[in-house]
C-alpha cells in the first residue's frame, strides 16, 4: 500500500486551509477513481474543495481536442492527479494508475463526445472512433513515457510503447 505520509510543510499548508492529510487523499481519490469524468469536471468547475490543486495547463504541449477530439476533460483529470499526488508525497507509488486512469477517460472520450463531433465530417462513426481511439493510445503512451519529469523516460520499454502507438494512430488516419 503506498504511504500516505506528508512532511511537516505539506501537512501544515493543507491544515491551515482545513483539511487534514487523510481527508484530502480520499477526497483525491474519489474524484480521481471513483467518480465519472462528468462529475469530477462540476467538482472542478466549483473548485470543490479549494484547498486541492485543481490547476492544469490543458493536455501539456499536445493539442488540447486534437481532430474535434474532446481530449481537455482528461487532460484536466490527469493533472488534477499529478498535482495533487505530488503534493500528498505519492506520486511515483501512483503515477501508473493516475496514468491508466487518463487512458480510460480519454476512451470514454471517443465511445461518448468524440463521435458526436467527428461523425458529421467523417461520415463513419466507426472510423471516427477508431481514429479517436488510436490518438488516445498515442496520448497515454507520450503521458508513460514524458509525464512526472522525475521517472526515468526509458523504464519498461515506454519509448517503444510511444512510437507503436504513434504508428497505429498514422495508419488509422491513413485508413479513415
Amino acid at each position: 500500500m503506498p504511504s500516505t505520509a506528508m512532511n511537516d510543510t505539506q501537512s501544515r499548508a493543507l491544515g491551515s486551509r482545513g483539511l487534514d492529510h487523510q481527508t484530502a487523499v480520499a477526497i483525491t481519490d474519489e474524484l480521481l477513481f471513483k467518480s465519472t469524468l462528468e462529475e469530477f469536471l462540476a467538482r472542478r468547475d466549483n473548485r470543490d474543495p479549494p484547498e486541492l490543486d485543481w490547476n492544469s495547463d490543458g493536455c501539456t504541449a499536445s493539442p488540447d481536442n486534437p481532430s474535434h477530439f474532446p481530449f481537455l476533460p482528461a487532460c484536466y483529470r490527469h493533472d488534477f492527479g499529478y498535482r495533487n499526488y505530488k503534493a500528498q508525497d505519492r506520486f511515483k507509488a501512483g503515477r501508473a494508475r493516475i496514468d491508466a486512469n487518463f487512458k480510460h477517460d480519454l476512451n470514454h472520450q471517443c465511445e461518448y463526445d468524440a463521435i458526436e463531433v467527428e461523425a458529421e465530417p467523417v461520415g463513419d462513426i466507426g472510423a471516427g472512433r477508431g481514429k479517436c481511439k488510436a490518438l488516445a493510445n498515442a496520448y497515454y503512451a507520450a503521458v508513460r513515457l514524458l509525464g512526472g519529469l522525475a521517472i526515468k523516460r526509458d523504464e519498461h520499454g515506454l519509448v517503444k510503447e510511444y512510437e507503436d502507438a504513434l504508428a497505429a494512430y498514422n495508419d488509422a488516419v491513413r485508413n479513415a
